[in-house]
């Protein structure tokens, strides 16, 4: 036979095995990832069950792993590294470009976890922002996640919070190894734990955090219910949860405090550097270097400052840009407030301002409900403003919190940026949106990702003209101010962790580019001391996204539509960055 025509008969046959099996292959392919990552999700719920409580799914209310335990760290390990290799097992072209995401997202999810488990972190466990102590602090306190509506509810606390004392127990075994290998936390910051802890060691059991469930216990309840509760919760704040908060406040007052770092960065740490280039990677979701996102921060600074400079001349203020930082900062205008309620009530009321033009960014809309409340006062003095989100259901909202330690101290000239950050169209929308998704898997419903998530906030800060707000030039102001503030922290995180800049520079290299208060910016580069990395995540994730906007409005020109750009970028979930480039490069072509 003529070799063309083998060939081509060859070619035939090729072709039509490549265009008939895979149909049934990819086909069930396709049913068996959706399996697989439902698996995934379900198994990851039962590692993490305080992240199902707050997705509003109460199957592990009862339950607080001990992420600190060697079983514990063995079946992580086990968990992540048999997902991603079953992963392999789905190639590319059996999949959906949807289900292509998913894969893409979960191996790298996999490997930034496997990775963590290189280095120390668990060797202080505590900290005055970031750890499981403040979290169960909000659950104790009745109006989180964690619901308190049954009996059954209230009985299942009962159980969660036994399993947070073996935390809290081996928190302490945790920070006793840490003395020896030298991971421990900065003594600026052990001092901010201490009052964190000693305010539950007080033995009026009736005003302790953790009896507060029964303060709110329902009218529904009998009366044999209600006394047998509050009994038990008597009993458990009293014989219990005291106790273990006067051992680890002792602990960490003494033998601990002495033995805190004077250095104020990880690079005060063995493996410090190898660490932090960690902890980049997982916040940023880039291969960016500390050197280069110094750098740009650097450049940032400028820019904004330049900005910052026609403001202070619109206004007419005489004098220097950090003079007028401290106008601003003392500025009593700008401090109106007289009751906590008052500084409630102007965030609802920039709420109110905007509604009229949300909808010619946005045409999809979060149905989850919304709320604005005060931080609870157990860690409102080392708190900064957040968003905590609805359930999954709806049938929790999402919430606000904004804390008010002093209301005569409160200064308003940032709230209109920081309500588009924190709440709308930022974190509510984002979230919300993800969580009442039809099409994403459960696993990325609950995905966080801080270079999109916090960069998608930041982001939102910028809409304000576009919303009608910043019409008052202190509120623009507070717009730079909060953009400044972001840019600095690619300084200052980066000089304190890479640099070995101490607590004292970093706060001073604030205060000289801010006008935040200087109680203020003590707190939050204490925060930065805590979490390393985590607040370079901000402006690496928002210029990304004002990157992707403009290179999409230069190439579709009149036909680019804003709603549609803010639906591709939220439709997503959270997703590493440059998978969100990837799709949005692909939507510009299409």
């Amino acid at each position: 036979m003529n070799k063309t025509i083998v060939l081509a008969i060859t070619l035939l046959i090729t072709t039509f095995s490549c265009k008939e099996k895979p149909k049934e292959n990819t086909q069930n392919l396709s049913k068996e990832f959706a399996l697989f990552l439902d698996n995934y999700h379900e198994d990851k719920l039962k590692l993490n069950p305080i992240d199902a409580t707050n997705a509003g799914d109460h199957r592990y209310n009862d339950i607080f792993i001990n992420n600190l335990s060697d079983e514990f760290i063995t079946k992580s390990k086990n968990h992540y590294t048999s997902y991603k290799n079953q992963l392999a097992t789905f190639p590319d072209n059996s999949l959906t470009k949807s289900e292509q995401l998913s894969k893409a997202i979960l191996d790298w999810e996999c490997t930034i976890k496997l990775n963590e488990f290189n280095f120390n972190a668990n060797l202080t466990p505590i900290d005055q922002m970031w750890s499981q102590n403040l979290i169960i602090g909000q659950l104790a306190s009745g109006s989180s996640s964690q619901p308190f509506n049954t009996v059954e509810d209230y009985n299942k606390w009962l159980k969660r919070v036994d399993g947070y004392l073996e935390w809290l127990a081996s928190a302490e075994s945790k920070m006793r190894q840490g003395m020896q290998s030298g991971h421990v936390l900065p003594k600026a910051l052990i001092i901010k734990v201490l009052p964190q802890l000693k305010a539950i060691t007080n033995n009026d059991v009736e005003n302790n955090l953790f009896y507060k469930p029964i303060i709110k216990i329902p009218d529904s309840f009998t009366a044999k219910e209600k006394t047998e509760l509050t009994n038990a919760y008597t009993n458990m704040v009293r014989n219990k949860v005291i106790p273990a908060y006067t051992k680890l406040y002792t602990f960490m007052n003494t033998e601990y405090l002495n033995t805190g770092r004077e250095t104020s960065g990880i690079q005060g740490e063995p493996d410090g550097d190898a660490y932090y280039a960690h902890q980049i990677k997982k916040y940023t979701t880039t291969d960016m270097t500390a050197e280069e996102i110094h750098a740009l921060g650097l450049n940032e600074v400028a820019r904004i400052r330049s900005e910052m400079e026609k403001i202070k001349t619109q206004v007419g203020f005489k004098g220097n840009l950090k003079d007028f930082f401290n106008y601003v900062r003392n500025k009593e205008e700008l401090m109106p407030f007289k009751e906590p309620n008052e500084v409630i009530s102007n965030f609802n009321n920039i709420h109110k301002k905007m509604k009229p033009q949300i909808e010619k960014l946005f045409d999809l809309k979060p149905k989850t409900p919304f709320e604005v409340r005060r931080t609870e006062a157990f860690r409102e003095k080392s708190a900064s403003a957040e968003y905590n989100p609805g359930s999954l259901d709806g049938s929790r909202p999402g919430i606000f919190y904004t804390p008010i330690p002093d209301v005569t101290k409160y200064n308003t000239y940032s709230d209109e940026s920081l309500f588009l950050h924190e709440a709308i169209p930022g974190h509510h929308y984002q979230i919300s949106l993800t969580q009442e998704s039809n099409t994403l898997p459960k696993f990325r419903k609950t995905l966080w990702y801080s270079g999109y998530g916090e960069g998608w906030a930041l982001y939102c800060e910028s809409l304000g003209q576009e919303l009608g707000l910043y019409t008052d030039p202190y509120q623009y102001f507070g717009m730079l101010g909060a953009e400044m503030h972001r840019a600095i922290r690619l300084v200052v995180d980066t000089g304190i962790h890479s640099k070995g800049w101490t607590r004292e520079r970093a706060i001073k290299y604030s205060l000289d580019n801010e006008a935040e208060s200087e109680e203020g910016i003590t707190s939050e580069i204490e925060r930065y001391m805590a979490n390393p990395g985590q607040a370079l995540s901000y402006k690496i994730g928002q210029l990304k996204i004002r990157e992707l906007r403009k290179k999409a409005k230069d190439a579709m020109g009149e036909n680019f539509d804003i709603k549609e750009f803010h639906n591709q970028v939220l439709e997503t979930g959270c997703v590493p960055l440059a998978l969100l480039e990837n799709k949005i490069n692909t939507w510009i072509l299409n």
